[in-house]
């Protein structure tokens, strides 16, 4: 029998439904040299449809997770026409109710076309939304932060918040720190995302607003959320996988390493890590980010933000903070199944996938199943390779290579 214990311990955590995994369990992937864990929860993905289907669809998007070992995703509202409005919404639903193998949960925007002007219909599209969210684009003007965080708290819902001050980002694409100065980049300083973070927490306490601070980057940021947090302000955060592996010391002049927000300096990444560790951050979320070969092919400067994730994500971080030593196993389960469902209020059903945590591959992007291929990662080495996903009792993913 397959080790369950993980997946038994983050069941329970999440007051799941009975452990289903025997029944669907296949007799070739009985043996102990293979673990069970939940179906993972991704917060923060891009699955580009409606508007954008030359980079990624919901259907793609969707079996790209499932590859990940992930049943669960939150679709974010930068797309067209822009989920700000029942009718728009349901631009997005229909495809997700056809094509989607998962469960895929849509964020609604706050701002009419996410242009920070006008509220959206956040009372017509609450029933239909897991939260609300103007990712891509920070909420610049402050009086209208409060409108939304006050009309979120009314409707009991989440606002996720891209935290990022327009003023402070002077046509930057890189960190500005070493690597920035080096090569003649235009950096982006770690103030353009903490001082909306800080302005953020202030409502957010005042307000009641449950709010929730969206791929977090940098030491300062880590700092405020932990003090807020000590303060009782009702607010969760997440991070990605690429901040917590890499910083701007691995930068290559390639599209792959851009970002946004952007891979920070050292001591922002050990920031995060021991975020991770005290608590202050709650949950992993790739960001995956997918854009067209092209869009990604025009260096550092001109390259579209944005990198793909969802098929490394679990072995990446295995591989870099279990088998490291820097948690276990249980801990990063919590980051990435068990917390998320409890922020977002997305029930568990019982969904798993199957790992051979003992066996490595090689990234290579022409194997992905989602559309884009950018990823930081490309040709190294993790550990973790998924063989089946299933997602309430069907199995939508299913990996037979040996060896």
């Amino acid at each position: 029998m397959a080790d369950r214990k993980a997946y038994d311990r983050a069941a329970a955590m999440m007051n799941g439904t009975p452990d289903v995994s025997s029944a669907f369990l296949p007799a070739d992937l009985s043996s102990d040299e293979y673990t069970v864990l939940p179906g993972f929860c991704d917060v923060h993905v891009h699955f580009r449809e409606p508007g954008f289907c030359y980079k990624e669809t919901i259907r793609t998007g969707s079996l790209s997770a499932a590859a990940g070992g992930v049943t669960e995703v939150c679709t974010m509202p930068n797309l067209y026409p822009v989920p700000d409005s029942t009718a728009h919404l349901e631009e997005e639903l229909r495809p997700i109710r056809e094509t989607a193998c998962i469960g895929v949960h849509p964020y609604g925007a706050l701002t009419v076309g996410e242009q920070g002007k006008v509220p959206a219909d956040l009372a017509g599209m609450a029933p239909d939304v897991i939260a609300f969210s103007d990712d891509g684009k920070g909420v610049q003007d402050e009086e209208m932060m409060r409108r939304l965080m006050t009309e979120c708290a009314r409707l009991g819902k989440v606002l996720a918040a891209h935290c990022e001050d327009n003023s402070l980002l002077h046509g930057g694409y890189v960190h500005k720190g070493r690597y920035a100065a080096a090569h003649g980049h235009r950096g982006i300083c770690s103030e353009s995302e903490w001082k909306p973070i800080e302005r953020d927490l202030r409502l957010a306490a005042e307000t009641g607003c449950a709010y929730h601070v969206c791929h977090i980057s940098c030491k300062e940021s880590v700092d405020l959320i932990r003090r807020a947090k000590a303060a009782g302000v009702n607010v969760t955060c997440e991070t990605g996988p690429h901040y917590l592996i890499l910083s701007d010391r691995d930068l290559l002049e390639d599209g792959r390493f851009k970002m946004n927000p952007p891979l920070r300096d050292e001591s922002d990444r050990e920031a995060l890590l021991e975020g991770l560790s005290d608590g202050t951050i709650d949950m992993i979320a790739t960001d995956h980010a997918p854009h067209s070969a092209e869009e990604k092919a025009r260096g550092l400067a001109g390259s579209a933000f944005g990198v793909v994730g969802l098929e490394t994500s679990f072995p990446a971080l295995y591989t870099h903070l279990v088998r490291t030593g820097l948690m276990t196993l249980d801990r990063l389960t919590e980051l990435m199944a068990v917390n998320p469902r409890r922020r977002f209020g997305i029930p568990f059903d019982g969904s798993f996938s199957v790992w051979d945590l003992n066996r490595s591959f090689r990234v290579d992007p022409a194997g992905f199943i989602t559309m884009g291929r950018a990823t930081p990662f490309e040709g190294m080495t993790f550990f973790g390779v998924n063989r089946l996903t299933v997602y309430r009792g069907q199995a939508v993913y299913r990996n037979q290579t040996k060896g």
